[in-house]
């Protein structure tokens, strides 16, 4: 079913264009209480690429999440083209529903260029993906509690490399790395490729805020929202290969939590930076 699932993902990140600079994507017929973030990121990151040409290519974007999504209803995505320069493109996307504002994304786009380079070494020691089990096997002790979220197909196969579903309800360190890549083949299109990792990184970037506090993977009292979202993309990669996400949460207080993550090509190369707050509140 991996393969079934990606093309899946695909068509849900291939959005209709309505009018110049509108374009409108839907969302997944499973059951969700909102849109999940990634799927809006990206399908925003779709739209303004869309009225960027190569060989410019994204290297940098920043969302807010202002509203949950509506998942029973298409989702409007309005782009701004802020500046077309000689090296950097600049676009605003708003993402509507509703006839109000549900998210917010501003990319910028770079040609390409040399100069100076270095980078963060990739984690040493780390079991390769092959040995670690997927997520279904992971979580199958669990399968009758979560229910379709079990068993929905799932376009980007994850495998947790430091803990156990059964110790989330101890105090873990503020750190997780997982091995993810797209279930399936991809087009070589690197746009698709960008939009992909954008909509795998909200993924887990901030369960790694909840790891110190004791609370399962599916705390029912638990309240977790996306506030605000960055990434910048460094260098090529594929996300039908495998990513290392090195995930860690400095410090959460006041009801907000802040994750940061790297994403790094099997070979060692640092492709991409991650940095998400998001809300962690308690419900009676």
């Amino acid at each position: 079913m991996g393969q079934a699932a990606v093309d899946d993902l695909i068509a849900l990140l291939d959005l209709e264009s309505i009018e110049v600079n509108v374009f409108r994507g839907v969302s997944p017929a499973v059951k969700r209480q909102r849109v999940f973030g990634g799927q809006v990121a990206g399908q925003a990151l779709v739209a303004a690429s869309r009225t960027v040409e190569a060989p410019f290519h994204i290297h940098s974007l920043h969302a807010y999440f202002l509203r949950p999504g509506d998942p029973e209803i298409p989702i409007l995505y309005e782009v701004d083209r802020i500046r077309d320069g000689s090296t950097f493109l600049t676009r605003r996307v708003v993402a509507i529903q509703h006839g109000k504002p549900i998210f917010h994304l501003q990319a910028s786009f770079h040609l390409p260029e040399a100069s100076f380079e270095h980078q963060f070494d990739m984690p040493a020691g780390v079991a390769p993906p092959e040995s670690i089990p997927d997520f279904k096997t992971r979580w199958a002790e669990f399968a009758e509690i979560m229910g379709d979220e079990y068993h929905r197909d799932r376009p980007i196969d994850t495998r947790n490399c430091d803990w156990e579903p059964g110790q989330r309800r101890t105090h873990l360190p503020p750190h997780q790395k997982v091995w993810l890549r797209a279930d399936g083949r991809l087009p070589d299109d690197p746009v698709l490729h960008a939009c992909i990792v954008t909509y795998a990184s909200d993924m887990t970037v901030l369960d790694t805020a909840t790891l110190p506090h004791a609370l399962g993977a599916m705390e029912e009292k638990l309240f977790m929202a996306s506030l605000d979202h960055a990434m910048w993309f460094h260098r090529p990669f594929r996300a039908d290969e495998w990513l290392l996400y090195d995930q860690d949460s400095p410090t959460a207080f006041g009801g907000r939590g802040i994750s940061r993550g790297l994403m790094y090509t099997s070979d060692g190369a640092l492709a991409v930076s991650v940095v998400q707050e998001g809300l962690l509140r308690i419900t009676r």
